[in-house]
């Protein structure tokens, strides 16, 4: 699973952003290091798909994906300039580089829906996400810090649910009446394979939870110097993801695997399966704005239930965590 990761970055505040602007190649070609928040898996397929067709090559750009893993820290690495590009698990990541002022904004949402699910086992009286009020829940420390957030907000849960999460199934298994967190894209189908349960599962995203997810973060000082390439990365990018999902993935796939030999083909096709199915990457806005599509008017509406939950104070510039300056309006 890609796990939910806040990545904290508190200690950023300290750090002179170094901000790296992409590198010029003497044939022209700009180098982007680009530094995924988990290991190869189909959620980040369409930027391996846009790697393996060459559609970075083809808008002059040198890219090279970073996978990530346990104790990579996306922000950081931003931060520090040893990469161009990295990737946003959820809406926190931005304004969190944002309340602590750092200059790094999100310039694209690759997926409309966060895949983040929370799972109760199928025999216990839960029908809808609200019947999870009072019972233990399994987070991982990054999670209470991010969704967990939202669920109080609007459901009323309480911290004296919440259970520590290892990314391990086992508590879940051996306890009815406990829930745990996952992804519409992994847990559901590993739980069903591997232990035969068919879970009841809650998309959070269906739920009003408004967080983007698989965003593209770039430096300010790239934003300010090279936007040509901060435009070619993203428009690459889009395509790769319609490919991935309605073309032929096994490009994006063989890359996938390349990079993360523990992962298996009927894991990335059921994967790819769920992410058509609930309209994650070319749902919602994305239908009139196309893929990759923000509006200020979910950013607003994501601070707003951060700050009164006092996640960020009052004066934060919601502004300051995003542009739109490279993805196409939604139609209304």
């Amino acid at each position: 699973m890609k796990a939910l990761r806040l990545l904290a970055v508190a200690a950023l505040a300290t750090l002179a952003c170094a901000c790296s602007p992409a590198k010029q190649e003497a044939g022209g070609r700009q180098t982007i290091r680009f530094a995924t928040d988990w290991k190869a898996q189909a959620e980040q397929g369409g930027f391996y798909e846009a790697l393996a067709n060459g559609e970075y090559a083809k808008r002059g750009l040198d890219v090279q994906i970073v996978q990530g893993g346990p104790g990579v820290n996306v922000p950081q690495l931003l931060a520090a300039g040893s990469v161009q590009a990295g990737m946003g698990s959820n809406s926190f990541i931005a304004l969190n580089l944002a309340s602590q002022g750092v200059p790094v904004r999100a310039v694209a949402a690759m997926m409309q829906k966060d895949p983040q699910v929370l799972i109760a086992h199928p025999d216990q009286g839960v029908e809808k996400i609200e019947d999870l009020k009072g019972h233990p829940i399994l987070l991982s420390d990054a999670s209470v810090s991010a969704f967990w957030v939202w669920l109080r907000a609007k459901y009323g849960f309480n911290d004296a649910q919440v259970r520590k999460y290892t990314f391990n199934s086992a508590p879940f298994l051996a306890d009815k009446s406990v829930a745990q967190q996952g992804y519409v894209t992994s847990e559901p189908y590993t739980l069903e394979k591997e232990a035969g349960l068919k879970p009841k599962v809650f998309l959070l995203a269906d739920n009003g939870y408004p967080s983007y997810a698989s965003m593209i973060l770039f430096p300010q000082s790239l934003i300010d110097e090279n936007p040509e390439a901060v435009k070619a990365f993203v428009e690459a990018s889009a395509k790769g993801w319609h490919d991935y999902l309605y073309g032929d993935p096994k490009p994006g796939d063989a890359l996938i695997r390349k990079d993360n030999p523990e992962m298996t083909q009927d894991v990335l096709d059921q994967a790819r399966a769920k992410m058509r199915q609930y309209g994650m990457v070319d749902g919602g806005d994305a239908k009139t704005g196309g893929i990759g599509v923000m509006t200020a008017a979910r950013w607003e509406e994501f601070a707003k239930m951060a700050i009164a939950q006092g996640v960020y104070p009052h004066d934060l510039d919601v502004k300051k965590a995003y542009t739109l300056s490279f993805v196409a309006p939604a139609k209304k």
